[in-house]
């Protein structure tokens, strides 16, 4: 039953902003159903924005960060979709780790196009673990043209995923060999390399008190990486403050916008 999303929506009301549109979500990933939800501007540019989740939050984040950020970004006229993938929030399927969800993500982008048919490309946006998801997916899609990266992780892969997706962040972080290789089953996925693959835009948003992406920091040197970076002073791993998140929220609505 694809396309079983739309079925609830309502108009939010932004004052001097732009009004949007907020769709709720549920489709099917191999075999699984899938929930999340699309904010839908009155007037949407062609360029989307997809918020990718780890097994340490789900679709609204923590602090409400995800809720807050596509708020802001579809009353600048940004659509912008975040869901559940498999095994965490309310979506169907067995607890996966960052490296193992790209099938997700490649559905969620069909079922964004689907629902928005004005839009022309993607920009993923992707926390910690999230942002590794964010960039082992975007060299292999055409229709990825954008990446914003916070905090990106360099450190081991997540612990185990555990069902329900809400448990607290728990990771280890901080060590570089992971960003040479991310480790998984069948192998080693060379995440520097993928980025270095990627031929769209890319923004870095580092937190000044978050020491986990020093590492990446370096290996990106390492490599020559293009991408644009911004540190937010005293920030931690997911800017917790409501200074912090409102300033992430404005880079990416300008940054998304301008080029």
């Amino acid at each position: 039953m694809p396309g079983a999303a739309g079925r609830h929506r309502h108009r939010v009301r932004r004052g001097a902003a732009m009004n949007f549109d907020q769709r709720a979500l549920r489709f099917c990933c191999a075999g699984s159903w899938l929930v999340g939800i699309v904010d839908v501007p009155e007037r949407p540019i062609e360029r989307g924005l997809l918020v990718v989740t780890d097994t340490a939050q789900y679709r609204v984040g923590g602090h409400r960060q995800f809720t807050l950020l596509s708020r802001t970004l579809a009353g600048r006229g940004i659509p912008v979709m975040r869901f559940d993938h498999r095994g965490c929030g309310d979506s169907e399927g067995e607890p996966r780790a960052f490296n193992a969800i790209g099938e997700d993500i490649r559905t969620a982008i069909g079922e964004f196009f689907m629902q928005m048919p004005e839009l022309k490309e993607i920009v993923i946006w992707g926390l910690g673990h999230a942002a590794a998801a964010a960039v082992l997916y975007a060299h292999l899609d055409p229709c990825v043209r954008g990446l914003v990266l916070l905090n990106p992780n360099a450190g081991v892969p997540e612990p185990e995923p555990r069902t329900g997706g809400r448990q607290q962040y728990i990771g280890r972080l901080g060590e570089l060999a992971f960003w040479k290789k991310a480790p998984r089953g069948d192998g080693a996925v060379p995440v520097a390399d993928s980025l270095a693959s990627f031929t769209g835009q890319a923004l870095v948003v580092t937190g000044g008190g978050d020491g986990s992406t020093s590492d990446f920091i370096r290996l990106a040197g390492k490599h020559v990486l293009k991408y644009r970076h911004v540190e937010i002073p005293h920030a931690g791993h997911t800017f917790a403050s409501r200074e912090w998140r409102d300033e992430v929220a404005r880079l990416t609505a300008h940054w998304v916008v301008t080029w």
